[in-house]
């Protein structure tokens, strides 16, 4: 009993320390002064890849999993009309997935802008050749669009994934030369696949987990942010996600966007509103931080 007891002691002092640090960083970040201003429809470009778009993302993937999200249960009107009210003030980055279930509500958004004003990215879970090249073309259809902007392969964990998949990786590159994509790349869901993306000369733009208390991360923020330093130099285009930590951040969200955008290695980041008035309130967040 005493051997137990003092485990349960030690685990529960090592859980207060780790709580009593992830405080303080908070802290910390509310004390800390940006050297410039930022907003959410900032202009900005996509590492190398020469496309430009806005500073946030509207993500439509919160719990985007079985081709179902937080923001497509709005049904098509209604994630569509969020979208077009974000377009309005701005934002011109749609952050879609096959897995979110979101493509027919961004091809009706789609229907209502210039379609060469906005940045429009997917994923796509192939992991063969032949299902890529039927996602490339299924996808199209289900946007309504010649073309895609980034098209990433979704949630890669494998340290050997540049190797291993190498035959998906060769149709994007051959979709790419085409200009059926603009550019390719991953989002990644371990610190070794991580690690791969950075050292890949093939990803062009990497959609990395980040946000200052290491909630849903691949490693802890400062392993991780070490790494996308290591993309940023290579000039590969860094899109932040995770940023509120799927929700763990939601009392902290000024801490957590001033985190992301203190750190200088995004060039943009997604965040998933799921009403006007979250879309509102992190444009001005975003202004404000």
């Amino acid at each position: 009993m005493q051997r137990r007891a003092f485990f349960r002691k030690a685990a529960y002092g090592l859980g207060a320390a780790w709580l009593a640090s992830r405080s303080q960083t908070l802290d910390a970040l509310a004390q800390l002064t940006l050297p410039r201003k930022f907003a959410a429809s900032d202009t900005v470009t996509l590492g190398k890849t020469g496309i430009q778009t806005s500073r946030l993302a509207m993500g439509t993937g919160t719990v985007g999993v079985g081709h179902s999200s937080h923001q497509t249960k709005l049904g098509v009107k209604g994630l569509s009309d969020l979208l077009l009210n974000g377009y309005d003030n701005g934002l011109r980055f749609f952050d879609a997935a096959d897995s979110y279930g979101s493509h027919p509500h961004v091809a009706e958004a789609l229907k209502h802008v210039s379609r060469d004003k906005v940045t429009v990215l997917t994923k796509s879970w192939a992991r063969d050749p032949r299902e890529m090249r039927a996602d490339l073309d299924r996808f199209r259809r289900e946007l309504g669009t010649d073309h895609i902007d980034v098209f990433l392969m979704h949630c890669l964990t494998e340290a050997d994934w540049t190797d291993r998949y190498r035959g998906v990786m060769d149709v994007l590159s051959d979709a790419k030369e085409k200009g059926i994509i603009r550019a390719h790349g991953c989002s990644c869901h371990s610190i070794e696949a991580l690690r791969a993306a950075a050292k890949s000369s093939w990803v062009d733009v990497d959609l990395a987990r980040v946000n200052p208390i290491g909630s849903h991360m691949d490693a802890d923020p400062d392993t991780v942010v070490g790494v996308l330093r290591e993309m940023k130099a290579a000039g590969k285009g860094i899109i932040g996600m995770k940023i509120l930590g799927q929700g763990d951040l939601r009392n902290r969200q000024d801490e957590a966007i001033k985190y992301a955008l203190s750190l200088g290695v995004l060039d943009a980041f997604t965040i998933g509103a799921e009403n006007l008035g979250e879309q509102k309130d992190l444009i001005r967040r975003i202004a404000a931080a």
